[in-house]
C-alpha cells in the first residue's frame, strides 16, 4: 500500500507521466485527492443538512409538547423554525458555485447554527447561560460520523462553540443553577466527546487518503498492463481474449501483407558489437512502428532483421493495398533519412502480396497475433526474391495499385515453392491521379 506522503505522491505523479503519450489516461486517474475530498464533503454536507431538517422537526415537536406555557411554545417554535430555515439555506448553497467554493464555511455554519445560535438566543431572551452540552455533543457526533474529513475543521467548530459560550459567560457573568461538580462532569463528557470525534475523523481521513493513493497506483498499474497488452495484440483481439480466453482464428478474404528486410544485415552483425547492432535495429524498427501507426497498418512481428506488417485486419478495410504501399514508400524515405543522419548505408528490400489469410492467436503462453496462408508466403518470397532498395509486389497487389501508383514491370521470376510469378516494382505515387 502506498503511503500518502510527499515522496509517494511525487513517485506516483512521475509514474503517471511516463509513457502515457500513446495512451489516454482515465479522467478519474488524474483526479487529485483534494478534488475527491471536496466532492465528498459537499455530498455529505447535503446529507447532514437533510438529517438536521428531520431531527429539527422532531425537536420542535417535542418542545411544543413539553412546554406548558404558550410563551414557551412560541419561543420553541420560533427558534426551531429559524434553525430549520438556516439549515435549508445551507443545503441549497451546497448545490451552487458558492457551496463548491466555500464548503468549509457551510460546515461551520451548520454546526454553529445549533451550538451557538441557540445558546446566544437563550442568553439574550432569558439571561440564562446553562451550558447546552446535549445539543453540542449531538452536533459534533453527527458531523464526525457524517462528514469525517478535515479533522482541523471539526476542531475549529468545537473551539468556536466553546469560545462563544465563554464570551457570553464573561459578558453576562450569570449565576449557574447547579453545583460545580455537575458542570465538571458535563465538561469531562464534552471534552472527551470532542477528542474522540476529532481523533476518529483524523484516523478515517488518513485511511481514506491511503486508500485513494493505493487505488490510483492500482489503476495506473492496470493501465500500464493494458498498454503493454495493446503493444502485443490488436485492441479487438485483446478484448476478445479478455472476454473469452480461447484460441482465436479469423479468416479474411483480402488483406495486403508486407515484409521488409535489411540488406547485408548478417555481414554487418559480424563487424558490429551486439549492443550497437541492437540499438541500430531498434531505432530503425521504431521508425517503422511510427509509420505503421500513421498509415493504419497493423504490425505483426519482427524476425531478426525482418519486419512484417499487414493492412485490412483485424478491422477490415478496402484501402489495405494503398495503406501498405504508402507505408513501404515512407519506409524507404525513413531509412534514407536515417542513413544521412547517422552516417550509415542501410538498404531495405520490401515485398508485398495481397490475398486471403487466417489471423489469430494460438497456444497457451506468450500470446502473439500472427498470420497464416499462401498470401503470407508470397509476401515473404516477394521480399526475399526482390531487389535491394526496391519494393516488389505480386500480380494481385499490382491490380489494386496500378491506377494510383507508378509501377514498373519486372516480369516473370522463378520463386521458390511457387514457380514462375509475374512481379512488379513499386516506384512512387502517380502524381497525375
Amino acid at each position: 500500500m502506498i503511503n500518502p506522503n510527499t515522496s509517494d505522491k511525487t513517485q506516483l505523479d512521475a509514474l503517471m507521466s511516463q509513457g502515457m503519450s500513446h495512451w489516454q489516461m482515465d479522467s478519474s486517474l488524474g483526479e487529485s485527492y483534494k478534488e475527491q475530498r471536496q466532492r465528498f464533503l459537499l455530498k455529505r454536507l447535503q446529507l447532514q443538512a437533510q438529517i438536521m431538517l428531520i431531527s429539527g422537526l422532531t425537536l420542535i415537536t417535542f418542545f411544543l409538547w413539553a412546554n406548558s406555557q404558550v410563551q414557551g411554545k412560541i419561543y420553541a417554535f420560533k427558534i426551531g423554525i429559524a434553525v430549520e430555515i438556516f439549515t435549508l439555506i445551507c443545503w441549497g448553497l451546497c448545490k451552487t458555485s458558492i457551496g463548491r467554493r466555500y464548503p468549509n464555511l457551510i460546515f461551520l455554519s451548520l454546526c454553529w447554527s445549533v451550538t451557538c445560535a441557540i445558546q446566544i438566543d437563550v442568553a439574550l431572551l432569558f439571561n440564562s447561560l446553562e451550558p447546552r452540552t446535549n445539543f453540542w455533543n449531538l452536533m459534533f457526533l453527527t458531523q464526525a460520523t457524517i462528514v469525517p474529513v478535515q479533522w482541523w475543521l471539526h476542531l475549529i467548530a468545537q473551539l468556536g462553540t466553546i469560545g462563544c459560550y465563554l464570551i457570553l459567560y464573561l459578558s453576562y457573568n450569570p449565576l449557574l443553577k447547579n453545583p460545580s461538580a455537575f458542570y465538571i462532569e458535563q465538561g469531562l463528557y464534552f471534552f472527551w466527546t470532542c477528542i474522540i470525534c476529532v481523533f476518529s475523523v483524523y484516523l478515517y481521513e488518513r485511511l481514506r487518503k491511503k486508500e485513494f493513493y493505493a487505488r490510483r497506483a492500482m489503476e495506473l498499474a492496470q493501465q500500464k498492463s493494458e498498454r503493454l497488452l495493446l503493444n502485443i495484440l490488436p485492441e479487438m483481439i485483446a478484448e476478445q481474449l479478455k472476454q473469452q480466453p480461447t484460441t482465436i482464428a479469423d479468416s479474411f478474404l483480402e488483406v495486403t501483407v508486407l515484409f521488409a528486410d535489411i540488406v547485408g544485415f548478417t555481414e554487418l552483425s559480424s563487424r558490429t558489437s551486439p549492443a550497437e547492432l541492437v540499438e541500430l535495429l531498434n531505432t530503425i524498427f521504431c521508425l517503422f512502428d511510427q509509420l505503421a501507426e500513421r498509415h493504419g497498418v497493423e504490425k505483426i512481428k519482427t524476425i531478426g532483421d525482418a519486419y512484417m506488417a499487414v493492412a485490412g485486419l483485424p478491422n477490415q478495410s478496402n484501402n489495405h493495398a494503398p495503406a501498405i504501399a504508402n507505408m513501404a514508400l515512407d519506409m524507404q524515405k525513413a531509412v534514407a533519412t536515417f542513413n544521412e543522419e547517422n552516417n550509415q548505408s542501410f538498404c531495405i528490400r520490401i515485398g508485398i502480396s495481397t490475398g486471403p489469410v487466417v489471423a489469430g492467436v494460438i497456444g497457451l503462453k506468450k500470446f502473439a497475433y500472427d498470420l497464416w496462408g499462401d498470401t503470407v508466403n508470397t509476401a515473404s518470397r516477394m521480399e526475399s526474391h526482390g531487389i535491394a532498395g526496391s519494393i516488389q509486389v505480386c500480380e494481385a497487389s499490382y491490380q489494386l495499385l496500378k491506377d494510383k501508383y507508378l509501377l514498373e514491370k519486372r516480369g516473370l521470376i522463378q520463386v521458390k515453392g511457387k514457380g514462375e510469378m509475374m512481379t512488379y516494382i513499386l516506384k512512387e505515387i502517380n502524381s497525375k491521379t
